[in-house]
């Protein structure tokens, strides 16, 4: 996931570069798409193993609410229009790769201290 998301972020990536060619890019936005519709239901499912008040479940949370809105978005027409959007896609699935990867990391120290214990 965050291998895709890096050929649109990678230091070439820049706002003003060129953007991949057409079909490319509807093919990276489409794997995008599809790696963000996996990854939710993920996280959401991760976050519910935490109190309500918990502050990463609520940043996680957040980042869901972003990735919804950012795939209810149709690029406006144009290659310079379709390759910004894939971009904010990029951003949105590197973010959401964060907060699934700290809430793992938290629950597997929960584990492990509930171990020390028993």
């Amino acid at each position: 996931m965050r291998e895709t998301a890096q050929i649109l972020l990678g230091p070439d990536a820049a706002p003003d570069a060129l953007p991949p060619a057409a079909g490319e890019l509807d093919t990276l936005t489409r794997t995008l798409r599809g790696h963000l519709e996996l990854l939710v239901p993920e996280v959401e499912m991760a976050t519910g193993r935490f109190h309500k008040d918990n502050i990463p479940r609520h940043c996680a949370l957040a980042c869901v609410g972003e990735v919804r809105g950012r795939l209810r978005v149709q690029p406006r027409p144009g290659l310079n229009a379709a390759a910004a959007h894939a971009r904010r896609l990029a951003r949105v699935l590197t973010a959401l790769c964060d907060h699934y990867e700290a809430l793992h990391a938290l629950l597997a120290k929960e584990e492990e201290s509930d171990d020390d214990h028993s």
